[in-house]
């Protein structure tokens, strides 16, 4: 059996870590790939750390690429438009080859034109730039990675382990990937999507408009707050509230109170080992079930799932 040739394409300003993820994945099944690194010119390339790395390969290798994997570089080297260098070396790609980036090497693909009236993902932090270049993209940035059959995209740091174990799995199938996924000491599918990640500041209140109602209801979830409440807190008719909330905040009053109370409860979940239900009572649910309704809605997980992802350390501890 012939090796699945990986080639990883390393651009100035990578990241160490998601350019080694590749090789530690796929390099667990040496019988079955072979990885290569390269670079557009061969030569050394800088990282976003205090070194650089030497790679083995100069452009000529992407050309035999049965997968080329862009991992991602930093922030300040973003750029709308793709490098000449960068352009050439992709020409290479043979038609067929499969194509995956990781985090920000999304922004070489949309640029190359090769995302294109696809679906794709980036990390969260950057879906607005993203969205913005290019809005031809449906970009879902939701989610721990796309498959688009011969593109493939995913989100940031770990998420390139995990389409790389989706394309294990997806060639080799699930038991082999199981086996990867425990020689990385890694799982082998994380549950929900990038939403559990993100964090969501929440205003200060301003003295104006309705910011002094969103801050009493910060301080009140555990009631019900009913839409008539708040409007008599803020002075102001139902109607007028409403419109001026949704001015202010981009969304309605119902709406956004949710979105605090998962976010409450996902604080809890992190920081305390109450029931469930008892988080519900304390951000305003009336149950434990329409809190797992709602979290799940929110973030695509379980409380319970939640809690071992970012709780779990502590717990065993």
């Amino acid at each position: 059996m012939s090796l699945h040739r990986v080639v990883v394409l390393a651009l100035d300003g990578v990241y160490p870590f998601e350019l080694g993820i590749p090789s530690r994945v796929f390099g667990a099944l040496q019988d079955r790939y072979e990885v290569l690194t390269c670079s557009v010119d061969g030569r050394p390339v800088a990282t976003n750390a205090d070194f650089s790395v030497t790679v083995g390969h100069g452009p000529e290798v992407l050309a035999t690429a049965d997968t080329v994997i862009l991992p991602p570089f930093d922030l300040s080297r973003l750029s709308r438009e793709l490098p000449p260098g960068v352009r050439d070396a992709l020409a290479a790609v043979r038609p067929g080859a499969r194509t995956v980036s990781i985090c920000t090497g999304a922004f070489v693909l949309a640029a190359a034109g090769l995302l294109d009236g696809r679906p794709a993902t980036t990390h969260w932090a950057v879906a607005d730039v993203f969205r913005a270049w290019y809005p031809e993209v449906a970009l879902d940035p939701d989610v721990l990675f796309v498959d688009d059959g011969d593109v493939l995209t995913s989100a940031g740091a770990a998420s390139g382990v995990d389409v790389c174990l989706h394309l294990v799995r997806r060639d080799h199938g699930t038991a082999v990937a199981n086996h990867v996924a425990r020689a990385c000491v890694v799982p082998p599918w994380r549950d929900g999507g990038q939403a559990q990640y993100i964090e969501y500041p929440v205003p200060p209140a301003s003295g104006q408009g309705t910011a002094e109602t969103r801050q009493w209801a910060l301080e009140n979830l555990h009631e019900p707050l009913t839409l008539a409440e708040l409007a008599g807190h803020a002075r102001m008719s139902l109607r007028t509230f409403a419109r001026r909330f949704n001015e202010e905040v981009g969304t309605s009053p119902g709406r956004w109170l949710i979105q605090q109370r998962v976010v409450r409860a996902r604080h809890l979940l992190e920081t305390t080992d109450l029931a469930v239900d008892d988080i519900a009572g304390q951000v305003g649910f009336a149950t434990g079930t329409s809190l797992r309704e709602h979290l799940h809605a929110a973030i695509g997980v379980s409380p319970m799932a939640y809690r071992r992802t970012f709780r779990g350390a502590v717990t065993t501890a």
